[in-house]
């Protein structure tokens, strides 16, 4: 099976159809979020520097890395970004940007192999962002749209996503090194949103054989109650063959869907991830000493 394996200078993270759903920090981003743009923009990135910690230390396995700043050096803020971030953590991370300059500023620092975030289907995104790709040896997020926008039926975003992993093996990158994107619809304003998603996913996995990824958290936009929509939505996907996420490791609704997910998909043996993550220490211990005292007991006897 498909395995798409990111790097940084001393950890590996291995995205695919038999391994742990990877969860992709979404929290490093200015977009809607003002203190923070306003921060990067002066060079203040000690708001970048508590994301980084936060997200890891909930258990995000990889960290996406975003400074789409209007009128700011996103090209410089990035390559800041990416040094500190990998000065600070060492998973790997997603280099995110529309900005091919600023892409390429950030590889051209990275240290390991990074996930560039992302190529389109349009013409002058391919022939730019492609050779970057295969220029630093990275692997790349392909959103399954183009210069006609998104599209509501499910069929023609595989058609464009099929387009671009072609053009991509063009350019000598592997299948194993593309992870589509087959972007996530509000279901309050598309109530199919879910299982359009859910269906480009298998058929993403089945006739492509590539890894997948989304932005969970689209799918609730407008509702209430986001945060258990999200899970609910990430859990299923995962059973459909979504094999990432970006993703706010945050909330711990996600977590907890994709760890269970996890279990419940055969990636983690024996639950030992969903039993050190949730095992109660005073049950354990309490039990411990009752099992302790029962023996004195029959001891005595």
């Amino acid at each position: 099976m498909t395995v798409t394996v990111v790097s940084s200078p001393t950890r590996e993270v291995r995205i695919g159809f038999d391994e742990p759903f990877c969860i992709i920090g979404e929290r490093i981003n200015p977009t809607g979020r003002k203190m923070l743009a306003e921060e990067m923009r002066n060079g203040d990135y000690s708001r970048v520097e508590s994301d980084t910690l936060a997200q890891v230390a909930a258990g995000a396995h990889m960290l996406d890395v975003n400074a789409g700043i209007p009128l700011a050096d996103e090209p410089k803020i990035l390559a800041e970004c990416v040094q500190l971030i990998q000065s600070l953590t060492d998973v790997p991370l997603s280099i995110d940007s529309s900005i091919v300059a600023a892409l390429e500023s950030g590889l051209s620092v990275y240290q390991g192999k990074p996930l560039v975030n992302s190529v389109t289907g349009e013409e002058e995104r391919l022939e730019s962002v492609l050779p970057l790709v295969k220029k630093y040896g990275a692997a790349v997020v392909a959103i399954s749209n183009d210069e006609t926008g998104i599209s509501e039926d499910p069929d023609i975003r595989f058609s464009i996503a099929k387009k671009i992993v072609e053009r991509a093996e063009d350019h000598g990158i592997t299948r194993a090194d593309i992870i589509v994107d087959p972007l996530v619809m509000p279901i309050g304003a598309i109530n199919t949103a879910g299982r359009q998603v859910m269906h480009i996913v298998k058929r993403l996995r089945e006739e492509l054989q590539v890894n997948t990824t989304c932005g969970a958290s689209n799918v609730s936009f407008g509702l209430p109650n986001r945060h258990g929509l999200n899970a609910a939505f990430l859990a299923m996907t995962i059973g459909a063959g979504l094999t990432s996420a970006i993703t706010n490791p945050l909330h711990p609704e996600m977590m907890q869907a994709a760890l269970g997910a996890d279990v419940m998909m055969g990636h983690d043996p024996h639950c030992r991830r969903w039993v050190q993550k949730y095992r109660d220490p005073q049950a354990v211990n309490g039990a411990a000493r009752a099992g302790r005292r029962s023996g004195r007991r029959r001891a005595v006897r």
